[in-house]
């Protein structure tokens, strides 16, 4: 899983966002991961903890909290992605790469050098690539470089929706970019413009629109890697 490390974001106004990792759309699918028999590892980019917006964790959840007290350490204590880079090829045992949406996603993760090895990686060596809301922000560290994803299909938080947090009172100011509009010209498809928890899968690439996606993607994740990996 690459996670947020960055807590703030900031928008049209100087005003800094509070934010980093969605818990729902990181836990669930873990949770069925894991359910499914595959461990996970939580790196980030400088190898601090993951930020998460505690706001939306799920405290009354008689499952998923107890998941994330049991792992909490890995996400406290994550891997720097550049350290998982150098060793990865063609027989390393990870399955997957994961990455979750927040906003904390539009942090560091679309420039990083070492996210793009990691997705690039991923897709040439058959690997799933699992994202939902505004993980695929993540996808735009290809734009400058070779880019497996070019012509893939996916759903994502719809940069529409984006556009009006701020009047709803969820966002200090507006963001200064849309990860859709760029995702679009590096080649990619949205195929949402709506949350409706929708998921998606293009090959090996496993997405959703939203947290309300949450559930089904981590079910669409455990099916097709079991299919995968466990026949």
């Amino acid at each position: 899983m690459i996670a947020a490390d960055e807590r703030y974001l900031p928008t049209d106004n100087g005003k800094l966002f509070s934010t980093g990792n969605h818990p729902i759309e990181t836990l669930l699918p873990l949770y069925h991961l894991h359910a499914a028999g595959f461990e996970f590892e939580v790196a980030t980019i400088s190898g601090l903890m993951t930020k998460f917006e505690y706001w939306a964790m799920p405290h009354k959840d008689e499952k998923v909290m107890p998941f994330f007290e049991q792992h909490k350490s890995l996400f406290r204590n994550p891997k720097k992605i550049a350290d998982v880079v150098v060793s990865l090829n063609a027989d390393s045992e990870y399955a997957a790469i994961f990455v979750p949406g927040g906003h904390g996603a539009l942090i560091g993760l679309p420039e990083s050098q070492d996210v793009a090895a990691a997705l690039q990686w991923a897709i040439k060596n058959d690997r799933f690539v699992i994202s939902l809301c505004h993980g695929p922000a993540a996808f735009l560290a290809l734009r400058h470089g070779d880019n497996p994803l070019n012509g893939y299909s996916i759903c994502a938080f719809p940069d529409a929706a984006d556009k009006q947090t701020p009047e709803i009172g969820y966002m200090p100011g507006h963001l200064t970019w849309y990860f859709g509009e760029e995702l679009k010209k590096m080649g990619m498809n949205i195929i949402n413009d709506d949350i409706t928890g929708r998921v998606h899968k293009d090959r090996k690439v496993l997405t959703g629109d939203s947290p309300f996606a949450a559930n089904a993607l981590g079910k669409l994740a455990a099916q097709e890697m079991l299919a995968a990996y466990a026949g």
